[in-house]
């Protein structure tokens, strides 16, 4: 694309990714001839270190001269694909480490501005030259402040393996495009960025990810394992710790904070828009402009955690409630810079316009988070028309019935709502004690707040799912392959190769 002076790249996903000319880096010509090499032996991989370096690319030169249609090459995703728009890619490769972030072909040394010792900057800078390989550039990340010679080293050649794995995926490759290297798990990518010695608890519910996580820990912060724990408690994990309440109360589209006070944000393709409304907190003895003032404040206060929850990127744009005094629209510009400076992703904030607007850009690597938190009525899926409500706990038994009976599913969890969970529950004589002498012990009923109010979700002992929704009936993956592989039930409730009509739940 010429005009755009970028080229669009097929990485296998659904759309053709961006690669702008500027994003091919300075020493893309030293990279691209040392790929060539590697690419012509695939017996031997040459060493990075041997390899001779060309001259930066031109700043003003153009994608065609560069690179032609048809090309392979080597490239790393920036940015996810976001709305309409495909991956956006480099050839400016990195591993991140905890400490460090290598960069292949980069002879710089980089140390965080936000290390404020000049003279610890210089000794990092001095003791990452002193053990880098040519040919590789280096950024020294904020957390490696103070430390020793052996643990940058420690990790930079564990870096090193992965660009040399990652290169020898290149050479060894047979058919394009192929995934040659692949980031950490998202657990410990999200570990490696933010954990700090003031975590004091780190709870699992997965027996995979909790010793993942351990071993981790183990590597980045020796001792400190004891703080992992593993979740094994019946009633669902995010329940247990009030987050599917507070993902409820943070995500919908008006979001209330102190007395009364409200944001209200909305997504449009352009921008974010935040309108700022007082609701029905009382006036300030001090005037409109103080309560204003105040409003504002606590405005700024809740954006600025709301930008780093949904992850808000592109162009915000809030309309604060108007201020006359020139010292109060200064006083909230600076509460929302203070606030932001928590804020890792990259951002700008400009003072208020004389409409009362305040724009802030903050860099945007992912789709914003936007959860839902409507609910689809669980009685009629959207359709307006539900089944009478008091006959909710015979449906539940109907089911529970074809699950011991004609599945043979002895153990299972059935979540449902809390409302519906205490009505289950009440009484000497409760509907599950009911259950448990009709169907066994088994049956175990969980209260589950991410669900809606005659919802329900049935799982077998091993935490699996077990799809018995109304509109399908018993059709359900788990339960066939505890009935019998062969007899899969089909919707209108025959067995697949099975004469034998199924039991009406």
């Amino acid at each position: 694309m010429p005009g755009m002076n970028a080229c669009f790249v097929n990485i296998g996903y659904e759309r053709d990714s961006f690669l702008h000319y500027l994003d091919l880096g300075l020493n893309y010509l030293s990279y691209e001839k040392y790929l060539k090499q590697v690419m012509s032996d695939r017996k031997k991989l040459a060493s990075i270190s041997k390899a001779s370096v060309l001259p930066i690319l031109e700043k003003d030169g153009t994608i065609q001269k560069t690179l032609k249609v048809g090309q392979e090459v080597l490239v790393q995703i920036v940015k996810e694909p976001i709305s309409t728009k495909g991956p956006r890619l480099t050839c400016e490769l990195s591993f991140a480490g905890r400490f460090l972030v290598l960069m292949p072909f980069s002879n710089n040394v980089l140390v965080s501005s936000k290390i404020r010792s000049s003279a610890e900057r210089n000794r990092l800078r001095q003791l990452v030259q002193s053990i880098l390989p040519k040919n590789f550039g280096v950024v020294v990340r904020t957390v490696a402040e103070g430390k020793t010679a052996s643990e940058l080293d420690r990790e930079l050649n564990i870096l090193l393996k992965r660009w040399e794995n990652a290169i020898t995926g290149a050479q060894k490759a047979t058919s394009f495009p192929k995934l040659i290297y692949e980031e950490t798990s998202r657990t410990v990518g999200l570990l490696r960025d933010i954990y700090n010695p003031s975590f004091e608890s780190i709870y699992v519910n997965n027996k995979i990810t909790f010793e993942e996580i351990k071993e981790y820990l183990h590597f980045i912060a020796p001792g400190s394992e004891s703080i992992v724990k593993l979740y094994s408690g019946a009633n669902p994990i995010f329940d247990n710790f009030s987050v599917t309440k507070q993902i409820k109360a943070l995500f919908g589209r008006t979001v209330t904070y102190k007395h009364g006070a409200y944001l209200i944000i909305e997504h449009t393709e352009a921008m974010h828009v935040v309108d700022v409304n007082s609701g029905n907190r009382s006036k300030s003895p001090d005037g409109q402009e103080a309560n204003a003032l105040e409003v504002n404040l606590g405005a700024a206060d809740e954006l600025a955690r709301q930008l780093r929850l949904r992850d808000m990127g592109g162009i915000i744009v809030v309309d604060f409630i108007d201020m006359k005094k020139a010292e109060n629209r200064q006083k909230l510009y600076e509460r929302m810079v203070e606030n932001m400076k928590k804020d890792r992703a990259r951002h700008n904030i400009l003072a208020l316009s004389k409409f009362g607007l305040m724009q802030i850009t903050r860099q945007r690597v992912r789709p914003a988070m936007d959860v839902d938190v409507d609910e689809t009525c669980p009685s009629c899926f959207g359709t307006g028309v539900a089944k009478s409500s008091i006959l909710f706990t015979d449906t539940i038994e109907s089911k529970i019935h074809t699950l011991v009976t004609h599945f043979g599913v002895k153990k299972f969890k059935l979540h449902v709502h809390p409302y519906v969970a205490a009505y289950i529950n009440k009484g000497i004589v409760s509907l599950k004690n009911k259950w448990q002498m009709k169907y066994g012990l088994g049956v175990r009923i969980i209260p589950d707040q991410s669900l809606a109010f005659l919802q329900y979700v049935f799982y077998d002992a091993d935490g699996q799912e077990i799809d018995m929704k109304e509109e399908e009936e018993v059709k359900t993956s788990k339960a066939k392959s505890i009935k019998d592989s062969n007899h899969q039930i089909s919707k209108d409730g025959k067995r697949s190769n099975d004469t034998k009509e199924a039991q009406p739940s």
